[in-house]
């Protein structure tokens, strides 16, 4: 991240954000091979996947934006980001995507790590919430100092849906770092990432989930 931000602060996508992640790892070495949306299993396909003599890492990437005009100061680029919206859901996929990256790292014939990596404009991704009022994405907070762990249940007591409930295997302390400071409102750019090791599950954690 920080040599991709040597070269660029802001991206026109979440696709042109993993383009050019996977360049800058090309560019630090040469011997990692990297390769987009390599197929894992049925209908489920990785961002990126990297491979060396040092071994292979599974990357999945997120780009949420809030609203913000500028130009990078890198390339001259002019840039109008759109406002996403639905926060919850950003925050949902990000989990999914750590899930995922439990599955085939475990999965996998040859031994792989992997790394969620979350790129935003939106200061409340790494803010804790403001006073306490119960939301549906309670348990998938992802703000400054928080862990994920155990089983994350989507919605409040009484009415959680199953379908969005994640059981993680790891335990995941979250961090944020800077990554650019741009002009006007939103300019402020941070990144958060996710280490996946390949961890087997334990009995209890089977029984468990």
């Amino acid at each position: 991240m920080d040599a991709l931000r040597a070269a660029r602060t802001v991206f026109h996508s979440e696709a042109d954000f993993q383009h050019a992640f996977a360049w800058a790892v090309h560019r630090l070495d040469n011997e990692v091979q990297v390769r987009l949306e390599v197929r894992q299993e049925e209908k489920a396909y990785l961002d990126l996947l990297c491979f060396g003599p040092k071994g292979r890492t599974a990357i999945e990437f997120k780009y949420f934006t809030a609203r913000w005009d500028g130009v990078d100061p890198r390339t001259g680029e002019q840039f109008q980001l759109r406002h996403h919206g639905a926060p919850d859901l950003a925050r949902l996929g990000f989990v999914v995507d750590i899930t995922r990256l439990e599955r085939f790292c475990q999965s996998g014939a040859a031994a792989m790590n992997g790394l969620a990596v979350l790129l935003t404009n939106d200061r409340g991704m790494w803010s804790p919430p403001a006073g306490y009022r119960l939301t549906r994405d309670g348990e998938f907070r992802l703000h400054e100092g928080r862990r994920l762990r155990g089983r994350l249940r989507w919605g409040t007591e009484g009415s959680y849906r199953v379908a969005n409930q994640s059981d993680l295997l790891g335990d995941y302390p979250l961090t944020w770092r800077d990554f650019a400071r741009l002009n006007g409102g939103n300019g402020e750019f941070r990144w958060l990432a996710v280490q996946v090791d390949q961890v087997k599950p334990t009995t209890a954690d089977v029984v468990g989930a």
